[in-house]
């Protein structure tokens, strides 16, 4: 059989996957093959093994439509198991895609399994990036871009041209090295330095023409770090985050913390000649910085001059821009109505769920906590147990839903929901450390942040008519951040810090969004596809 005949019909094969998993097929089909191997990269000077998507470090943007459908068939030829999964991207109804354990078995090495998604009802700025053991320091990572429908309007002129912008720390040591460190007890070292996608000092260039225009999308894919993003004599227009059109707010520099997506519009403006593109660390005890090149096409004069210095480095800075991004209530998401037509300020919640961050000591090692639980993960991931009845792998309620003043304890931690609950979650940081917290399959509003002990008080300063919704929120020093949010996406989702020491030693959890019904109109059948391992091994994947 020709190449062409098996590329043909792989293409049906997968096209008929997804029809049976309930997608819709007015919609487009975006097909990608990713071959996933080692290949050596040299991002800060020194010979590094990472790990390449196609032979590209970062990876391959990916590019999508609002509904489209994409098919992303991934072959792993590392030497050991792999993961990819979509910060951001919500897998309405279809949780069995999310490319975390919990959820997903791993693709060993060798194998190969196809992601099937559709990006409902979304657009904006993500990323995609490895979630087994500490892969995700090794590269394996890439942008997403969800583009808006073309007729549905966007709050801005198109711009001249788009740039995807992955920055973050970034560490020589090897990543199963960094893992081993963790496992023995030891934390992290500080990381060697800062990467602007992929690369470190003035090794990457963004060219722009005079006059004109440019949407950059920034997202912090580092694994421990905050950062702060500013280009050296232009300013910076907020336009969206993680899928929200914002108020369109001017900045010389922007906090983005681990795991965030912004998009910024920056208009060529100053002397033909090169600038600084700059990403320092914040609130870290010693600053690091890289740079980048933003090259005018007519430029003959290269970057000169200092690194322009970033903000102070001081929390309630940061703080007050946070609070400054606001939605944009006249511009429309993903379907031609105002944003602003949801009114999430007005729907009682039905109840509260407070979520403490902890470093206790267990076993005599390191670990991290929600409300006192470390997360281990289970023989089994915890979708297969739920759809299969496995007993024993975890039990609904092991995730308490306030802190205990006990000590740490380990737990394969669930927590246990209702479909269509609306619920107020409330994030309570008593660490000296940022805190960047993530949910899987939503999106958010970010009704307040402040510092101190989060009270019913609090909820008077709440902003109840235009904040933003977004995927990854921080949470300040001794602060809190509270969030609403509907529960109308079912399945078993990823609660987890981004800062990924602390999500491999347990802080996170996994929470079930639960509804009776059998309806595919609210949760798609197990794929066909599904790998299957531990407990749920041999398992049959037809739909019950």
């Amino acid at each position: 059989m020709g190449d062409c005949t098996c590329r043909v019909l792989r293409s049906l094969i997968l096209c008929l996957l997804f029809l049976l998993q309930g997608a819709n097929g007015d919609n487009p089909y975006r097909f990608f093959t990713w071959k996933v191997t080692y290949g050596d990269i040299y991002p800060l000077g020194v010979k590094q093994k990472g790990i390449l998507i196609n032979g590209q470090f970062p990876g391959p943007h990916i590019d999508a439509i609002t509904n489209d459908n994409v098919i992303i068939s991934v072959y792993n030829y590392l030497k050991e198991p792999f993961l990819i999964s979509w910060n951001g991207i919500q897998q309405r109804r279809n949780s069995w895609q999310d490319g975390v354990y919990g959820t997903n078995c791993p693709i060993l090495p060798g194998r190969n399994f196809t992601y099937v998604m559709q990006v409902k009802d979304q657009i904006g700025s993500y990323f995609y990036f490895p979630s087994v053991g500490l892969q995700k320091a090794a590269g394996g990572f890439g942008g997403i871009r969800i583009w808006s429908r073309p007729l549905i309007p966007v709050p801005f002129p198109p711009p001249a041209g788009d740039f995807m912008v992955l920055a973050g720390d970034w560490f020589k040591t090897d990543h199963n090295r960094l893992r081993l460190l963790l496992d023995v007890g030891h934390n992290l070292p500080f990381p060697d330095g800062l990467l602007i996608n992929g690369r470190g000092w003035n090794g990457y260039t963004f060219t722009v023409d005079p006059g004109k225009t440019y949407r950059f999308r920034i997202s912090n894919v580092g694994i421990t770090t905050s950062i702060n993003f500013r280009i050296q004599g232009h300013k910076m227009k907020l336009v969206e985050v993680e899928g929200s059109h914002t108020l369109q707010n001017t900045y010389d520099a922007l906090d983005i913390h681990l795991g965030q997506s912004y998009s910024v519009l920056v208009t060529a403006d100053q002397q033909p000649q090169d600038y600084y593109v700059v990403v320092s660390s914040r609130f870290t005890p010693r600053v690091l910085t890289t740079t980048a090149v933003l090259h005018y096409s007519n430029s003959r004069r290269g970057v000169s001059g200092p690194v322009p210095a970033g903000p102070p480095n001081h929390v309630a800075w940061s703080l007050s821009q946070a609070r400054s991004i606001r939605w944009n209530l006249t511009a429309s998401g993903p379907r031609p109505n105002p944003q602003g037509s949801y009114h999430y300020g007005m729907i009682k919640t039905s109840r509260t769920i407070m979520l403490a961050n902890s470093a206790p000591i267990i076993n005599g090692k390191q670990r991290y906590a929600v409300n006192g639980v470390s997360f281990v993960p289970a023989d089994t991931p915890l979708k297969l147990a739920d759809h299969f009845n496995i007993a024993g792998v975890f039990n609904l309620g092991s995730m308490p839903t306030s802190p205990n003043s006990g000590s740490g304890y380990l737990q394969t931690s669930v927590m246990s929901t209702n479909f269509r609950e609306y619920v107020e979650i409330v994030f309570q940081n008593w660490e000296n450390t940022v805190q960047s917290w993530h949910i899987d399959g939503y999106s958010f509003f970010v009704m307040g942040m402040d510092g101190g002990q989060w009270t019913p008080a609090s909820r008077s300063r709440y902003n109840l008519r235009d904040t933003v919704a977004r995927c990854t929120t921080q949470v300040y020093p001794k602060s809190w951040t509270a969030i609403y949010m509907a529960l109308d996406n079912v399945g078993m989702w990823n609660i987890r810090s981004e800062d990924w020491a602390r999500q491999y030693l347990g802080q996170q959890f996994y929470m079930r969004v639960y509804t009776n019904s059998n309806s595919y109109r609210d949760e798609l059948p197990i794929p066909k596809n599904t790998l299957l391992c531990g407990r749920a091994r041999g398992r049959r994947t037809r739909p019950l």
